[in-house]
């Protein structure tokens, strides 16, 4: 199946509600699945990824109604209230869904065995299950207890607390070991070498349970059953990865004046707001606010004229998700833009890294070239249409889509895997075009 894009012919206005973050929508459902009173989940997003959360905390013995496509009830069985799973536990596409109940399943006393689909099934699982076994966890899996299909079996031994130095700024990783830290015999820590997204932190606190952060350490205490606390409602805010497109293409095209409303605006997720503002993007923050202890704005975007710039590693765990979409705004920006420090790309659903090169050039020949773990850009260089591939990666389908809009047009190879984490994408799309 191809999709495809024409260019934009005016530009975009109005107001547009992004759907619920992803991340934030994960851990709405696991961590209310751990209390035992019904919480009210809000602007949940109904995508692929987080429907994988849904169907394993169901298999855990978790109550799940769902009133409409973006609201919940969650109920669990309180704190070591999960079951055994009678069946293989599917996290689809989904890394969150995967890492995240490796850290929740390897203190509790029963078996569970994870399988995923052909990407997930790639992807390094390795960097979890090494301090999860330091603690004293039972896990195993595929080539070197590094790969899916990974069963988690501990005969009910307490797991160890521990202060674990992580070698790779990941927030799945660290909420991993926190959630498996709620469970030790003494506090664990995680330290990183730059922090990264925080939102398992924010909402932990939610529930009752506090964390410590010292620089880039974060410790977790082990928590007691009146301790965990479920609240009646959550709130997600909107998705700003998701927001990304929208923020890079409203800047993109000239007389495009758009509101993005209800977007979260953690510091730890924001990163790329400071790059499109570095570029000149017009960007202004109204209607600020939090919710369910994370921040939320509306987002303002005017069109402006867009220049190269240079970030690394430092600011990545801040933007990792957002790379594709900043690859599109540097296209068309004036000048090189120089990204480095980028290596994690190379283990996401695809080799971003590698894939960006190959497809950008496809529609603008000689604009990206791929280090190792670094991307240079060309700004400028002219565009074409051209037919480019999606590698079933959701952000490359959606990056692509804003290219070709943005440009001359460009056919999408296997269009739908946007429905991993922006199922309205294309519908939202199709409402800009007049």
């Amino acid at each position: 199946m191809k999709k495809h894009i024409a260019p934009l012919t005016q530009g975009l206005t109005g107001r547009l509600r992004i759907p619920g973050d992803k991340s934030v929508s994960h851990r709405s459902v696991m961590f209310s699945a751990l209390g035992s009173t019904p919480v009210r989940i809000t602007n949940f997003l109904h995508a692929a990824d987080c429907l994988s959360t849904v169907a394993c905390m169901k298999a855990l013995g978790a109550d799940v109604q769902m009133v409409n496509d973006t609201e919940l009830i969650v109920t669990g069985h309180g704190l070591h209230g999960l079951q055994e799973p009678a069946c293989i536990l599917d996290a689809g596409n989904s890394g969150t869904t995967l890492r995240l109940l490796m850290g929740l399943l390897a203190p509790q006393p029963f078996l569970a065995t994870f399988t995923g689909d052909a990407s997930l099934s790639k992807r390094p699982m390795g960097r979890v299950i090494k301090p999860l076994s330091q603690m004293g966890a039972k896990i195993v899996g595929r080539k070197d207890n590094t790969l899916l299909p990974i069963t988690v079996c501990n005969p009910g031994k307490k797991l160890h607390g521990m202060t674990y130095e992580s070698p790779v700024a990941s927030a799945q990783v660290k909420s991993a070991i926190l959630l498996a830290g709620m469970f030790a015999d003494a506090p664990t820590t995680v330290v990183e070498p730059v922090t990264s997204r925080d939102h398992t932190e924010k909402m932990l606190a939610a529930f009752g349970v506090p964390t410590e952060k010292k620089g880039t350490a974060v410790t977790i205490c082990p928590v007691a059953d009146d301790a965990y606390v479920a609240p009646a409602s959550i709130e997600v805010p909107g998705d700003i990865s998701s927001a990304a497109y929208w923020l890079v293409l409203a800047s993109l095209v000239p007389g495009s004046r758009l509101v993005l409303e209800n977007v979260g605006t953690n510091i730890t997720r924001t990163g790329i707001l400071d790059v499109l503002e570095a570029m000149g993007a017009n960007i202004v923050r109204e209607n600020v606010r939090t919710s369910g202890g994370e921040d939320a704005a509306d987002l303002v975007i005017t069109a402006a004229k867009l220049h190269g710039t240079t970030f690394g590693k430092d600011l990545m765990p801040r933007l990792i998700d957002e790379i594709p979409a900043i690859a599109v705004a540097a296209l068309f920006a004036e000048g090189d833009t120089v990204i480095t420090g980028a290596g994690e790309l190379r283990v996401k659903e695809t080799d971003r890294l590698q894939a960006i090169a190959d497809e950008w050039n496809k529609v603008a020949p000689g604009s990206v070239e791929a280090g190792e773990d670094s991307l240079v850009i060309h700004g400028g260089t002219p565009v074409q249409c051209a037919e480019a591939r999606s590698y079933d990666d959701h952000r490359m389908a959606m990056s692509l889509a804003i290219l070709g809009a943005a440009g001359q047009g460009v056919i999408i190879d296997r269009p739908d895997c946007v429905n991993i984490s922006y199922p309205v994408f294309y519908d939202t799309f199709q409402s800009f075009m007049g």
